[in-house]
């Protein structure tokens, strides 16, 4: 048998065991679409067929304000949920990291504060590197969300690496957005930009058990009335502790909630035509740029540094080049 059908019918059986809730098999297909390894055009364009079917929540806000602890502490919030309303749904948690300049790879690894849930196997949880992406996130995002997908999670939780008002990128992908900040950080409610300000659906104070809390509340209750929100979504603003366990559930609470308005409104077909939209320029961007790459040459540089020739007259040449 060829080698290429023998990989194809690999990958069929590894979406099949995706498919079927094997971890092994999740992580595997991750490492794929993620690294663009061989196969993983194919994988992508059959993972697709799963896009939309999770609830995508991200979590975006400065360094230090708690987000892994937060998104950790609503996984064993909707654990308990499940087991006093019928079936356990799947969650999957894609924490993005900072990309170490001399591996490529995560410089955090997977959290060690959502190490609690790794053998829930109910539960999958994924660092991603960032690649010096804007915005926190990583390019192949939407393909390590498809995979999440097609496993069956419900709810998939995405953290950003707090990397400032790129951070809006995520409005790109996730279907509610949260931010968080905390009391210590005061400076950042104050530096926050309209953009920002704009795409949070529900804004966290965490680490409220500290003494700024009232200061923190109130300077970011003055922030959104300055902004106008768009449709009738009014964004919340929930105050939590881990260290108290409070607000949690009220969080919950507006997450869900957010997620039956999109359901029922306009706002919610919007996001998902901007999500799609966002997927493909992502991945022609790419194919354009590795083309292009291909093509340069020293002699390039050389006419370049030579001054007969800039930027934009060669890139337009190359580009245009079959």
């Amino acid at each position: 048998m060829p080698k290429q059908e023998k990989n194809s019918e690999a990958l069929v059986a590894l979406t099949r065991r995706v498919v079927e809730g094997d971890q092994a098999a999740v992580s595997r297909a991750l490492s794929i679409v993620i690294d663009e390894k061989p196969g993983f055009e194919e994988l992508s364009k059959y993972f697709f067929e799963f896009s939309g079917r999770a609830h995508k929540i991200g979590f975006c806000g400065p360094p230090g304000s708690g987000k892994s602890s937060l998104i950790g502490t609503l996984l064993s919030h909707f654990r308990r949920r499940d087991t006093s309303k019928g079936p356990r749904e799947r969650l999957g948690v894609l924490a993005v990291d900072p990309t170490s300049p001399y591996t490529g790879g995560a410089f955090l690894g997977d959290r060690l504060r959502l190490q609690s849930h790794a053998l829930d196997p109910e539960i999958f949880i994924r660092s991603l590197a960032s690649r010096g992406m804007l915005g926190g996130l990583t390019s192949n995002i939407f393909g390590a969300v498809h995979v999440l997908e097609a496993y069956g999670c419900e709810k998939i939780f995405i953290e950003t690496v707090g990397s400032g008002q790129g951070e809006v990128e995520i409005a790109k992908v996730a279907d509610t957005i949260v931010y968080v900040t905390a009391p210590s950080l005061g400076d950042d409610i104050q530096a926050m930009k309209a953009g920002t300000m704009e795409i949070a659906d529900i804004f966290v104070v965490n680490k409220s058990d500290m003494a700024e809390k009232d200061k923190a509340l109130a300077d970011l209750r003055t922030a959104l009335g300055l902004v106008e929100s768009s449709g009738d979504w009014v964004p919340k603003i929930v105050a939590t502790s881990i260290k108290l366990q409070q607000g949690i559930e009220e969080l919950a609470k507006n997450i869900l909630e957010h997620r039956a308005y999109l359901a029922q409104s306009s706002e919610g077909r919007r996001r998902v035509k901007g999500q799609v939209l966002e997927e493909l320029s992502l991945y022609i961007s790419k194919r354009v740029y590795r083309h292009a790459q291909q093509k340069i040459s020293e002699r390039h540089v050389d006419l370049m540094l030579a001054k007969k020739t800039d930027p934009v007259t060669l890139g337009n040449k190359i580009l245009q080049a079959k």
